[in-house]
């Protein structure tokens, strides 16, 4: 039996089901093949869950702190299994939602597990779904270490751990980038006792300079432990929870181990290479119109190499739908996709670091400027601190925005759009932003780094 199509997609995660919505809307016929859940890693087991989770423990902290604004509460508990709740329903309803979305769209949905047969055709429990186009999205897994075997009991991956039924009572954290810290983040709003350990040098080692000193700040503020510099070494079971050795001798104890060291390419067993699909390491390689060598074939989201990001899988799904309908859409540029990591405070950035900058243009041709919150009223009525920090190219565009502080990643939309505009500062300092809101403080940035700072020192 086969069915032909002009798109056939395998995987319904973000990069997949966008490019099956768009295609659609092309007026294309389009087959989705998903073998677990429509919508993902970040529907189900990422992005939304872990930001419920975040926004939990904010409650709690809002309700411990609640006296410094002359509220009378007291934190009687958390109940984790209440906490569980409110999060699967922000993902029942979502879901809910997005399956709604295929179904107006026309769209084949398949359910089971597709195989690569051949250049144009996937095979799912014996049908063969034939594609004038194929595109192939099948996401990302965490990743462990070798001699860490994730069990559900003492060792933890990200997905395991959005399904605690407690809160643990002490976490160590292997990874100090975005899963890591902000599980860090939530844990210890609900109560835990949290320690990370991270092999480079600093939390968020992906982001700038000065957000990771900050964030790393307001983290021994906050009373979350961490240790960088220090790759990780041992690994073994006690009778009351884990114990983890780190270069250098130190030990830490804890209930359970999270392991927090990245994702990678769920592409094994899917029948790529066999087909003569050129790949690196399980990610599949693309050229810029993220065309994979072999004619007609893509490849979108988290298999291809670069910022593992809903939101790039979203855009790149968009734009293979596109290419497809012969619609020409222009490039994705990867260093103008905003990045949020939602731990409190929050980091935000757009753009190049002031390092890449340096690296780019040379040593004296780059400005920066920091704004601090503490010049913003809406963020002293939040009382919280951080700062807006602005890369620029000297008497050019501005390069690269970078954020930190409570709700930063709600900035992060005017960010994108001065990088990827390329906007001048004296541009944006034309723009009058609201007051009183923390988006001021974008605006206070860019008349400093104009040489017309309001509230600001130069």
């Amino acid at each position: 039996m086969t069915d032909t199509f002009d798109v056939v997609i395998l995987g319904g995660g973000s990069g997949g089901y966008a490019t099956a919505l768009r295609a659609s809307q092309l007026g294309l016929s389009v087959a989705l093949i998903e073998k677990d859940k429509l919508g993902g890693t970040c529907l189900h087991r990422g992005c939304i869950p872990t930001k419920a989770l975040l926004h939990a423990g904010e409650v709690a902290d809002q309700t411990r702190e609640s006296a410094h604004f002359g509220i009378n509460a007291e934190l009687l508990g958390v109940d984790m299994k209440g906490v569980n709740a409110y999060k699967d329903g922000v993902v029942a309803g979502l879901y809910k939602g997005l399956q709604g979305l295929i179904k107006a769209a026309k769209v084949t949905y398949v359910e089971g597990a597709g195989t690569l047969v051949a250049p144009n055709a996937v095979e799912v429990a014996g049908t063969r779904y034939t594609g004038r186009n194929i595109v192939l999205a099948t996401g990302s897994y965490s990743k462990t270490l070798p001699g860490l075997e994730i069990d559900g009991e003492r060792v933890f991956a990200s997905e395991e751990a959005l399904q605690l039924d407690r809160v643990p009572a002490s976490a160590i954290i292997l990874g100090g980038g975005v899963i890591g810290v902000e599980f860090a983040s939530a844990w210890k709003s609900l109560g835990s006792d949290v320690t990370i350990i991270e092999a480079l040098p600093r939390l968020v080692p992906a982001e700038d300079a000065d957000l990771s000193k900050q964030l790393e700040r307001a983290f021994r503020k906050r009373g979350i432990n961490f240790k960088v510099g220090k790759p990780f070494e041992k690994f073994e079971k006690t009778d009351s929870g884990v114990k983890v050795t780190i270069a250098g001798g130190e030990t830490f104890e804890a209930e359970l181990l999270l392991v927090a060291v990245g994702r990678g390419p769920s592409t094994a067993n899917c029948g790529f290479e066999s087909q003569g699909v050129k790949m690196d390491r399980g990610f599949v390689l693309t050229d810029e119109r993220l065309r994979t060598n072999v004619p007609n074939v893509y490849a979108v989201g988290d298999i291809v190499p670069g910022v593992q990001l809903a939101h790039r899988g979203f855009q790149q799904g968009i734009f293979v739908a596109e290419e497809i309908a012969g619609k020409n859409p222009a490039p994705i540029v990867e260093s103008g996709i905003p990045r949020v990591t939602y731990c409190d405070p929050e980091v935000a950035s757009v753009g190049i670091t002031e390092a890449q900058a340096k690296e780019k243009f040379g040593e004296g041709s780059v400005e920066t400027y920091n704004y601090n919150l503490g010049g913003n009223g809406k963020s002293r009525i939040l009382g919280t601190q951080g700062f807006v920090k602005l890369v620029r190219q000297k008497d050019g565009p501005v390069v690269g925005i970078h954020m930190i502080g409570a709700r930063m990643g709600e900035q992060v939309g005017e960010a994108s759009l001065i990088v990827n505009w390329e906007a001048f500062p004296a541009e944006v300092a034309q723009l009058i932003h609201m007051h009183p809101t923390q988006n001021e403080a974008l605006g206070e940035a860019h008349l400093a780094l104009a040489g017309k700072p309001l509230h600001a020192h130069n």
